[in-house]
């Protein structure tokens, strides 16, 4: 029953926030793959209906993979409105991770087709986005229902995006570690080198170790 109750608490945030815009829409944003050596990141914006309720959102860190693959369509038919994006590898290495996260988010409000009246954003950080009132929510994957739904759309984005980029690769194993640094992912780039994908300012520590002890 407490995590019911915890779960409904996702809907009673929104609904509360929402109560500040009568009328308004709001929207949750976040991001995907900011810790991986690999790989875009990935960023989703969206916007649920009125009264939509998505039995077993939460945040997507808290699911299964089976279980976001499931929710991944149905958030998306009960969303007002909803768009995933990202920033490249190459982004990423000009304007550091951080600041391609918040371009990812931007880019994905600003793919809607509508403007909310308020953007919750997931973190401590929030992207600037041009007449549009954005609000920081620390660990709002767990907090707002449109918060986790954005997360999960990312999250299921970026997965299927590294499962392309393993066929694009074959010797990385992306398909399995997604890019992460795992003892699998390190023994992959030593055998075969970094490739086109990998974000090489996140193996300089590694490379320099490597060769200082």
């Amino acid at each position: 029953m407490a995590e019911k109750k915890d779960l409904s608490a996702l809907y009673e945030f929104d609904e509360a926030v929402g109560n500040e815009f009568p009328g308004g829409l709001i929207c949750g944003t976040d991001e995907a793959g900011r810790g991986p050596l690999a790989g875009d990141v990935f960023a989703a914006a969206v916007i649920l209906k009125k009264g939509a309720v998505i039995d077993g959102l939460n945040d997507s860190k808290k699911l299964t993979e089976k279980k976001r693959d499931l929710l991944f369509d149905e958030i998306k038919e009960k969303s007002e409105a909803w768009c995933i994006a990202t920033a490249s590898v190459d982004e990423i290495e000009k304007i550091n991770i951080l600041n391609a996260a918040m371009l990812a988010m931007k880019r994905a409000v600003e793919g809607l087709g509508v403007k909310p009246s308020l953007v919750m954003a997931d973190g401590n950080k929030c992207p600037d986005i041009e007449d549009t009132e954005v609000r920081s929510v620390v660990k709002g994957d767990a907090l707002s229902a449109s918060i986790a739904a954005a997360s999960v759309l990312a999250k299921v984005a970026r997965d299927r995006y590294m499962a392309e980029m393993a066929e694009k690769y074959p010797g990385y194993a992306f398909e399995k570690h997604k890019g992460y640094g795992t003892k699998l992912h390190y023994q992959m780039i030593d055998e075969h080198g970094p490739s086109e994908i990998h974000r090489m300012s996140f193996l300089k520590k590694y490379y320099d170790k490597k060769r200082f002890g």
